[in-house]
């Protein structure tokens, strides 16, 4: 920890959080037992970001494809995903933590939605990290809510043609008052995106490692970091361009 540069570590940190599945496969026990341990990651990761000064956190908890899994596993990730909103509502009160969702909240169980409602409104006065979760989401679902959205205000001439641009669009968005990430991370081995945040990832860093999600710790978290760090972000300029303007 004490090797990164604070004043350039990521505004906003993204996580596909992937391998559960194939963490519990490769130790023949039941699929929810990685997903148990993989919320044990989480709890980790979200206190080592917010220890660090990230000021978002968002990570892909659910997706809208997610729902064509199993009836049985749905619902135990449910389960899972209701408790664990319970138990850490008391620690994200403690640590100044603001929780956040993104995705289609009409789709969640209702007593998952209770959960997520209450914990939306508890910490809502919190001015710490922003954690976020992308609950029953997909960016395609998302992109066409907003066109929609957009569309509709175009028709009821609260906006014009003229008016739309990336900066009204963006507006429209799940995350319209929260940065575009800096740095996504995947882990698993997997190296794709999975319909997560495609307007938002347009210049985002991406870090792909081979860890599981279980086994991903502070360690790799640094060394995630560490690569960022090392990295020159020009965002369609070139080297000289930046060079001359610091």
């Amino acid at each position: 920890m004490h090797t990164l540069n604070p004043d350039r570590l990521p505004r906003h940190l993204a996580v596909i959080m992937d391998g559960n599945g194939r963490w519990a496969k490769q130790r023949m026990l039941r699929r929810i037992v990685g997903h148990q341990r993989g919320v044990e990651t989480v709890r980790l990761i979200v206190e080592e970001c917010s220890t660090l000064g990230i000021g978002y956190l968002t990570l892909y908890a659910f997706s809208t494809e997610n729902w064509l899994r199993p009836k049985s596993e749905v619902t135990a990730l449910m389960t899972l995903l209701k408790k664990y909103i319970r138990s850490e509502t008391p620690r994200m009160m403690k640590n100044n933590i603001r929780f956040n969702v993104i995705g289609d909240r009409s789709e969640l169980p209702p007593d998952v939605e209770r959960e997520v409602t209450d914990a939306l409104t508890q910490t809502a006065s919190n001015s710490g990290m922003v954690l976020t979760l992308a609950l029953s989401y997909g960016s395609r679902q998302e992109i066409v809510r907003a066109a929609r959205q957009l569309a509709g205000d175009m028709a009821a001439g609260r906006i014009t043609l003229d008016e739309v641009d990336e900066t009204l669009f963006n507006g429209y968005l799940y995350t319209a008052d929260m940065p575009d990430p800096d740095l996504l991370i995947r882990t698993s081995g997997e190296m794709r995106i999975s319909n997560f945040l495609l307007w938002q990832l347009a210049y985002t860093e991406l870090y792909y490692c081979d860890v599981n999600w279980p086994d991903f710790g502070k360690k790799e978290l640094h060394r995630a970091l560490h690569d960022y760090q090392a990295r020159e972000r020009r965002f369609g300029q070139t080297s000289d361009q930046l060079q001359k303007r610091s």
